[in-house]
């Protein structure tokens, strides 16, 4: 990172204003042209509990989440107790003046009461100094404050507008203690946005036009993404009773023509499993968005882990094939997403994308998506050449059947969860149960020639390579470019798809690296015995993470030195 690198944290009770502080204050910096990472931790409760939203910054792209503090905004006490000892060597509190800061010298003392008329006011008064603090043009904070509170009227726009003036003029007055971070190189036209988003606005360019979803953190901005933006696309948004239900309404819309997919976690996806299995034996396409966060069971609801990859890989009884694509950024969920619902298509499968609560959560500061260059989705099939003797699951070299439509055209589209025949038609014929089997099995080797290959960095047979899959790419390539900074040889390996694998695109990497280390966020390292099982390699080393917070480089960093 460069000297424009800054890590502000603002802190405080659930309730306190939080998340309007901290997303103002991103797209602000995002209009000023610079790169962000925004990092949210939050308890499970509506009101109290500590939680905090960080907002990493550069003039460069920021990889992940960093550790020690340059900015801290404590809206409480707490905020202060709990972090004061991560502040960097520059690092700056921002708090009531009231509040004890432990003797740290490099403090402002805001007068809350004396620069807002009431308390509803006072995260505007944070926002005002915080803006001050690192150098914002107020301008582009005056717009966003407009269009934040317009709906509420043009007075309680002017006094947000007039408080933020006074705090940001008030917080120009006191001694400088702080160095502004360097501006950066103007950018026209960035976006801020979070994962959930890219994956709905992923979805919506694919032509997606049904979802359905039960509430469950952290999957719920997805469907609430799409009834946002999708309304005026006609895509249709239901909430059902449960999971069950869920999982079987975008099964039905799909059968009759739509572009359906779900989103869930895994508590709720354990509910999915049967009609996921429907799936596999009608052979319907179906889009299913899985967000992590830490079980078993309840867990911890708000927080981010890679648990899930073994669920969702053996989920569902019988055999049939998937694909399971798997985020490393905002920009991936969105092409990811796109691409799952054109696997999904050719290939009647159930195609997974896996996220989480870190990756859902994560606004970043990205360039507008091309949305001209992504390829067609495959066509509907209208009317099949020969309606009158349609068979809904020929048998074919690909074990792609031709997909009619019920009522498009003048076939008759059957269909059962029992096993059948080609025509759709129960059958316990063990002959045309075997010819099935294996019909549903060959299109796994059309998902295996499409396999997206892992992405590999570094020169040829290093002494370490890091390997990894999802969000935890960000924190390993930038762990890396520190261990280069320091004349290690080392190479990262991240995997964007975790199913299916040819071990053709990758297997040699992990053979010729002197050293290879697992990165991922649960603690048996479930991709890493995936990969033994499909290439006999075992990677020995394993940096884990399981406590519900996303990976930093530090993190890496200071686990690898452990293994040393």
């Amino acid at each position: 990172m460069t000297g424009a690198s800054v890590n502000i944290l603002i802190g405080g009770e659930a309730g306190q204003g939080l998340a309007t502080i901290g997303t103002l204050l991103a797209n602000a910096l995002t209009r000023s042209g610079y790169h962000i990472l925004v990092t949210q931790d939050y308890m499970s409760r509506i009101r109290g509990g500590h939680n905090t939203f960080a907002i990493r910054l550069d003039s460069e792209p920021v990889l992940g989440p960093r550790e020690s503090i340059d900015v801290l905004v404590a809206l409480d006490q707490l905020s202060i107790d709990l972090h004061k000892e991560t502040l960097s060597e520059r690092g700056v509190i921002v708090a009531g003046r009231e509040m004890d800061v432990h003797g740290h010298a490099r403090t402002f003392g805001v007068p809350y009461e004396e620069l807002a008329p009431k308390k509803i006011f006072y995260n505007t008064v944070a926002l005002g100094v915080l803006a001050s603090v690192v150098c914002l043009d107020m301008s582009i904070l005056e717009d966003l404050l407009a269009d934040t509170f317009e709906k509420k009227g043009q007075e309680v726009v002017r006094q947000n507008v007039d408080v933020l003036r006074a705090a940001y003029e008030w917080k120009s007055r006191q001694e400088k203690i702080f160095e502004c971070p360097m501006p950066p190189e103007i950018r026209a036209g960035l976006l801020t946005m979070d994962g959930n988003e890219a994956i709905a606005l992923g979805a919506l360019a694919a032509g997606a036009n049904f979802c359905s979803f039960y509430p469950m953190t952290p999957s719920t901005s997805v469907p609430l993404n799409l009834i946002a933006k999708g309304q005026e696309l006609g895509v249709v948004v239901e909430q059902a009773e449960d999971e069950i239900a869920a999982m079987n309404m975008a099964l039905g819309a799909s059968y009759a023509g739509a572009r359906a997919m779900t989103a869930t976690s895994g508590g709720g996806f354990d509910l999915m499993s049967e009609g996921l299995s429907l799936a596999g034996i009608t052979e319907t396409p179906i889009v299913i968005v899985l967000a992590m966060r830490p079980g078993p069971a309840t867990g911890l609801p708000t927080r981010t882990e890679q648990g899930d990859l073994n669920l969702v890989l053996f989920s569902g009884h019988g055999e049939f094939p998937r694909a399971i694509l798997a985020p490393g950024s905002v920009e991936e969920c969105f092409h990811l997403t796109h691409r799952a619902f054109g696997l999904a298509e050719s290939w009647q499968s159930p195609v997974f994308v896996l996220t989480d609560q870190f990756l859902a959560d994560s606004f970043r500061s990205i360039e507008p998506f091309d949305i001209d260059s992504l390829p067609e989705p495959p066509a509907l099939l209208i009317e099949p050449q020969d309606p009158e003797n349609y068979k809904r699951y020929a048998l074919t070299d690909t074990g792609v059947s031709p997909r009619a439509i019920p009522t498009l055209s003048r076939a008759l589209v059957v269909v059962d969860s029992d096993e059948h025949d080609e025509l759709g038609h129960i059958t316990e014929d063990f002959g045309v149960r075997t010819a099935m089997v294996d019909k549903r099995n060959r299109k796994f080797l059309g998902l295996l020639e499409e396999v997206l290959p892992p992405v590999y960095e570094g020169s040829d047979k290093p002494d370490l390579l890091l390997v990894c899959w999802g969000s935890t790419k960000g924190p390993l390539l930038e762990a890396a470019r520190i261990l280069r900074e320091q004349g290690r040889k080392v190479a990262t390996l991240c995997f964007n798809q975790v199913w299916p694998l040819d071990p053709s695109q990758f297997v040699r990497r992990l053979v010729e690296a002197r050293e290879v280390v697992m990165v991922e966020g649960n603690s048996t390292g479930q991709f890493r015995g995936i990969l033994q099982v499909q290439t006999g390699f075992r990677i020995d080393k394993l940096v884990p993470r399981y406590d519900g917070l996303p990976f930093t480089a530090a993190y890496i960093l200071n686990r690898l030195q452990e293994m040393r």
